[in-house]
């Protein structure tokens, strides 16, 4: 029985042997044509997931609306309520104003306009109690107050107001004096491109290196959000209003100074006048007290006279 089953498997050894060597492959071949098979099978599918992504960067060429989209800045008021908002813009920018009804307001299918002064402005979107108005901001053009109106049983609107930035100033005068330094600090709530200070001259605003000389002020960058004007040795000349600017991407944005320079004696004038008054005041009185006595002393003298006289006239009736 060995004997039997070894020639057995010799025999079929000898067949595969043949089998192989006919079909010009060899042992490793249908590794090989698995692998092939997979291989091809992997190409397949990387040829369609890249068809599949050729067509999905087809799709996103819209992307750039889908990520425009997405820099879209809303801004809503809900009426009945604040019926005003502020928005600053220092760089161009695609903004979205929405109007929304308030779901417990009594106003029922109104009629919505929406209005830039006199100019009506379509609607992008509404929904059965909001509408939406997108604007795209470029430049210092398409600023201004936009308008919603709801009329209904009532009439109710909603103003948004788009503004650049605006600048930090001060609003009391600085008050100072001759030989010191004035410093005047403008901020921003965004960083500006450039900065720029003016002097009022009449009615004109003239750059700052115009009328001062330049070792006389010193402009300083704090950061890009703020900037600082110092005015060194003040004269009395160096009073008027100053002006700082902000330059932005949309437009410029002001702030206002007001500087006052005094001499030094201009604090001493208060109390030099009320001395003034004092001093008369005080020399009134003394006045009046020396005239009193004057007259007092006086009055006496003449009653002395009168009661010599009398008693001189009762002398002389005696003797007659």
């Amino acid at each position: 029985m060995p004997a039997t089953f070894s020639g057995r498997c010799l025999v079929r050894l000898l067949l595969l042997l043949l089998c192989t060597s006919l079909s010009g492959g060899s042992l490793a071949d249908p590794a090989m044509t698995t692998q092939d098979s997979n291989q091809t099978w992997v190409n397949s599918v990387t040829k369609m997931q890249a068809g599949h992504e050729s067509s999905g960067a087809a799709t996103q060429e819209l992307k750039p609306g889908s990520k425009h989209s997405t820099d879209i800045t809303e801004y809503e008021i809900v009426l009945p309520g604040v019926s005003e908002k502020n928005i600053s813009l220092a760089s161009p920018a695609t903004v979205e104003l929405t109007c929304k009804l308030d779901e417990n307001s009594n106003l029922k299918d109104p009629q919505v306009t929406w209005k830039r002064g006199s100019e009506t402005i379509s609607h992008t979107s509404k929904t059965p109690n909001s509408w939406t108005i997108q604007l795209t901001i470029s430049g210092s053009s398409e600023l201004g107050s936009y308008t919603c109106i709801l009329k209904a049983e009532k009439e109710v609107s909603a103003t948004f107001h788009l503004h650049v930035p605006t600048i930090e100033g001060r609003e009391k005068p600085i008050i100072t004096y001759i030989g010191d330094t004035a410093v005047m600090v403008c901020k921003a709530e965004y960083d500006a491109k450039a900065w720029m200070w003016y002097m009022t001259n009449g009615t004109e605003l003239v750059p700052i290196d115009k009328v001062l000389p330049l070792d006389k002020f010193e402009m300083k960058m704090l950061s890009a959000s703020e900037n600082r004007l110092e005015i060194h040795k003040l004269t009395m000349e160096d009073s008027g209003e100053y002006w700082c600017e902000a330059a932005f991407e949309l437009a410029g944005s002001k702030a206002r100074f007001e500087l006052r320079v005094l001499s030094i004696a201009e604090p001493l004038k208060p109390f030099i006048a009320a001395v003034a008054e004092v001093a008369i005041l005080v020399t009134t009185i003394a006045l009046y007290e020396m005239y009193s006595k004057k007259k007092a002393k006086g009055g006496g003298k003449e009653f002395d006279q009168i009661e010599q006289l009398k008693s001189e006239d009762n002398v002389t009736r005696g003797d007659k």
